[in-house]
């Protein structure tokens, strides 16, 4: 199964509903993206498709220009973002997640 270019709402709705009892996996600080931070993203990514990220710092649009270069760099589609909380999703090869067909 490969990854979808884009996620339907109800999609959408079925991931949060997942993501909701998840905690941060990712904390974005005041150092803001570092290769650190990609790499140890891109390893949880492998791991778990589906990541809850807390950017801690910034105003609102700073936060959106940090969610879209995750998004860009990690090939990851949005699932939500509330705030400083997003949620990211990146289908696996072997998925454990199989998303509703629409």
């Amino acid at each position: 199964m490969s990854q979808p270019e884009k996620l339907t709402n109800n999609q959408k709705k079925y991931l949060r509903g997942i993501a909701h009892g998840l905690n941060p996996m990712i904390m974005i600080g005041s150092n803001g993206i570092t290769d650190n931070l990609m790499e140890e993203l891109e390893s949880t990514l492998e791991h778990h498709e589906l990541l809850k990220i807390k950017i801690a710092f910034g105003d609102r649009d700073e936060r959106q220009e940090i969610v879209q270069y995750i998004l860009k760099q990690t090939n990851a589609l949005l699932v939500q973002s509330i705030g400083k909380t997003c949620i990211i999703y990146r289908q696996n090869d072997e998925t454990e997640l199989p998303l509703p067909k629409n």
